[in-house]
């Protein structure tokens, strides 16, 4: 797996969740691979319908605003590979993991995990860029 094509597939689920994109989203996420998802202040999802209900329900909340990813940064391990990745949310920033693989020929997320920090960075001053 390509970082490059690893850090796009990770700016895409973030424009999919900024313009509540849910046709995007819903394609992203893998369906034959187990899947795992972590909201801040959701219990764990399991489950690829669970997830993706998930999803509609945040897109239908008026007060999700759009979310920015910042330092992403990705990490390979052969066919499956990890972003790591600060999201500014509401002028807040957490910390994020997204996990993909390759699944009938695209890249697609099994594992998305968010959660408040200690001490983030300053969000950057721009859209940080596919390639670190």
């Amino acid at each position: 797996m390509d970082a490059t094509a690893v850090l796009f597939a990770n700016e895409t689920f973030y424009h999919a969740f900024s313009h509540r994109d849910f046709a995007v989203m819903e394609r992203l996420w893998a369906r034959e691979w187990p899947v795992l998802c972590i909201h801040p202040g959701w219990p764990v999802l399991t489950e690829h319908a669970a997830i993706i209900e998930s999803w509609r329900r945040i897109f239908q909340n008026s007060a999700t605003g759009t979310v920015t990813p910042h330092y992403a940064r990705a990490f390979v391990y052969g066919a499956m590979a990890t972003v790591v990745c600060y999201e500014e949310i509401q002028g807040a920033l957490l910390v994020a993991n997204n996990t993909f693989i390759v699944e009938a020929g695209e890249i697609r997320i099994i594992h998305h995990h968010a959660s408040h920090c200690a001490n983030p960075p300053p969000p950057e001053t721009k859209s940080a860029p596919a390639m670190q």
